[in-house]
């Protein structure tokens, strides 16, 4: 690999994935990964600009946020990318009506939105709400339409609480759209227009920016295909392997976030 100060060289924003970067969550909210409220707190110091992106669909982005800060991150709403939000906006414009399965803590979200009469599904980590009977009812309310519309809040294989890897929502979407014969539209990570939307709220474009993430095919490989640099953290979800991907290699591999924030304020934006 090229020395730091050449993957790093120009870069102005950076964007931060939350679980798995900043904290792991689980029982009571989670836990920060040591380290990272003081990481965090140095780069927002620098004048590298700084947004986060996540594809957290368990909570709303007012409570992930409220989490947060209660762990001492400085952190506000309109700092975040979230996919719930800009799901919402998608459904507004398109005058889509969603079978909604997600779960309770995003429903508010959703509390605008007409959902009689459906016209698509919306799934989301759904968590417990992932029975037979709920999966059962989107894939019948899909087979019903002329343009079955599915879409996804990101597409996660797995993400990491503090009891261990939990099976993510990109493994009930792939069972829709092979029961139903369709390609799911997913709002999140790694689809491009998500990280643009990203990008154009930061201000910077995507050759200038960063992406910290665990996760090597979602946040790595997606920023990647944007035109942004990527790393990968050694926490959260990270394995091993993910280092010799057959498919993604990211820019550098970091221990954790604050040893990104080093290298970044050493060498970024030179």
């Amino acid at each position: 690999m090229a020395a730091w100060s050449e993957r790093l060289a120009g870069v102005r924003g950076v964007l931060l994935d939350i679980s798995g970067v900043l904290h792991d969550s689980g029982e009571g909210g989670g836990v920060p990964i040591p380290g990272s409220v003081e990481a965090l707190a140095r780069l927002k110091r620098s004048q590298l600009k700084v947004r986060f992106c996540t594809n957290e669909s368990q909570k709303s982005r007012g409570d992930l946020v409220g989490l947060l800060r209660h762990m001492g991150f400085d952190i506000s709403e309109g700092e975040v990318t979230a996919p719930a939000p800009a799901t919402c906006l998608i459904l507004k414009e398109r005058g889509l009506r969603p079978h909604l399965l997600i779960h309770d803590g995003i429903r508010s979200e959703f509390a605008q939105i007409d959902t009689s009469n459906p016209n698509c599904v919306v799934i989301a980590d759904a968590g417990e709400s992932f029975s037979y009977q709920n999966m059962n009812k989107a894939f019948q309310v899909l087979m019903e339409l002329d343009n079955p519309v599915l879409i996804s809040l990101g597409k996660g294989r797995y993400y990491k609480e503090t009891s261990g890897l939990m099976l993510d929502v990109g493994a009930y979407t792939k069972a829709l759209e092979y029961a139903c014969g369709i390609k799911a539209e997913v709002v999140g990570k790694p689809a491009p227009g998500y990280f643009q939307s990203a990008l154009q709220e930061m201000g910077v474009e995507s050759h200038e920016a960063i992406m910290i993430g665990d996760d090597i095919v979602g946040d790595v490989g997606g920023a990647q295909r944007c035109g942004m640099r990527a790393l990968q953290v050694r926490t959260g979800k990270f394995r091993p392997s993910d280092e010799h991907h057959p498919e993604v290699k990211a820019d550098g591999y970091v221990d954790n976030l604050a040893e990104a924030v080093d290298l970044l304020l050493q060498y970024a934006h030179q």
